[in-house]
């Protein structure tokens, strides 16, 4: 778990079994020649090979990086290394104390139910040549028993905190993903809001004066003899084609799914999202005559909040319904998810749903509109925006 914040812990942890290790062998083979034990030059032998064995394991684990080792290598390795950790105790019986760090190499190694019967059976053998050696005591049957104890203590703890990490990094693997995914939505968001505000102003401006020019110059014409008459036709003409190449500019500035009218994008943004979820998804809409601001807005509402739907609220169906009323344009988009706090999201600046809710309820201000959030925990959520349709003379100019 190299990107961990507990790798130092995971470490610190592993240099220390190598170091208990390595000195408690050296201890076993320095006594066996301090005593003058007759089998000394055995007991080195055996300690220079269970040193051996363990290194080739460790390294074997470290080259593999995150592959894991077959169970088949792990087995023989754990079984050469505690027969020779056998000899050695036979042979000296400091050899005994090596039975502590080879209790934390089962339990890192081995499966849970087979760490523990290693720690059994070895315990077991460290009482009998303990005992064999010096006798038995209640020392000698206690000491390997506490010392069992202790280690499945600890073993325990270790891979609970190794399932900590592997859950934190999970979590963290996912937040930064879900940043990116935000900064990601919140730039084509801005780049859609700047699109649609360049065709906004356009059209308030350049349509509408062209459009202006054409009627006063239409108006000239008539009333002007030739040959002044002509020069006008041809100044409404280069007029009305300017308005035509002007207004071809707001179309490519609005959304490429208003082509066929928001019905219609709608009706395909609701086959689109029970197609990739597999949620049903009922779409009713009226044909209303909008204008292309407020058909933009209207869509990248419904896109927001079928996206929240889809990803947060495990909704089993979904209804989006777009009708006019007292005035208004209204889209309401229901559905019979979990639910969510709709004041905590939005208070809250570090919730997942408080910049979609933030994103809405500011473009549903740029029309003077109103934005109405209904969701319990449990019981699913109602949103529905309203948006005030202009009048007549406003949406054909």
């Amino acid at each position: 778990m190299p990107h961990s914040i507990l790798a130092p812990v995971f470490i610190g942890l592993r240099i220390g079994l190598h170091s208990l290790l390595m000195g408690l062998t050296v201890f076993a083979v320095a006594r066996a020649f301090i005593v003058s034990s007759p089998d000394a030059m055995w007991v080195l032998i055996a300690g220079v090979a269970f040193v051996a064995v363990y290194l080739a394991g460790a390294w074997a684990a470290r080259t593999a990086d995150d592959r894991r080792l077959p169970h088949s290598f792990v087995a023989a390795w754990v079984a050469l290394l505690t027969l020779l950790w056998v000899v050695l105790m036979w042979l000296s019986p400091e050899g005994a104390y090596l039975v502590f760090p080879l209790f934390f190499l089962y339990l890192h190694v081995l499966p849970v139910a087979g760490g523990v019967a290693a720690i059994l059976v070895t315990t077991g053998f460290a009482i009998c040549a303990i005992g064999l050696h010096i006798g038995f005591s209640v020392g000698g049957v206690i000491g390997p028993l506490v010392g069992a104890g202790v280690a499945l203590l600890i073993g325990f703890a270790y891979r609970a905190l190794m399932r900590e990490a592997a859950e934190r990094e999970r979590l963290l693997a996912e937040l930064v993903r879900t940043r990116e995914q935000l900064a990601e939505t919140e730039r084509k968001q801005g780049a859609l809001a700047e699109r649609a505000r360049l065709a906004r102003e356009i059209h308030d401006t350049v349509a509408q004066g062209l459009s202006s020019i054409q009627m006063l110059l239409r108006a000239a014409e008539r009333d002007t003899p030739e040959p002044g008459a002509g020069y006008l036709k041809l100044a409404r003409e280069t007029a009305a084609n300017s308005l035509i190449d002007t207004r071809q500019i707001i179309r490519e500035l609005t959304p490429s799914r208003l082509n066929n009218g928001l019905a219609a994008a709608l009706r395909r943004l609701g086959q689109e999202q029970e197609k990739q979820a597999s949620i049903p998804v009922r779409v009713t809409v009226e044909d209303i005559d909008l204008p292309m601001a407020i058909q933009t807005a209207l869509l990248r509402i419904a896109q927001g909040t079928l996206s929240n739907t889809v990803r947060h609220a495990a909704a089993s169906r979904i209804s989006v319904e777009l009708t006019s009323a007292e005035g208004s344009a209204i889209l309401t988009v229901q559905d019979d998810g979990r639910g969510f706090d709709v004041s905590s999201a939005v208070t809250n600046p570090n919730n997942v749903n408080s910049f979609g809710l933030r994103a809405m309820q500011e473009r549903i201000e740029q029309f003077d509109g109103t934005l109405d959030i209904t969701s319990t925990p449990g019981q699913g959520t109602t949103v529905i925006a309203r948006l005030p349709l202009p009048v007549r003379d406003e949406m054909e100019s």
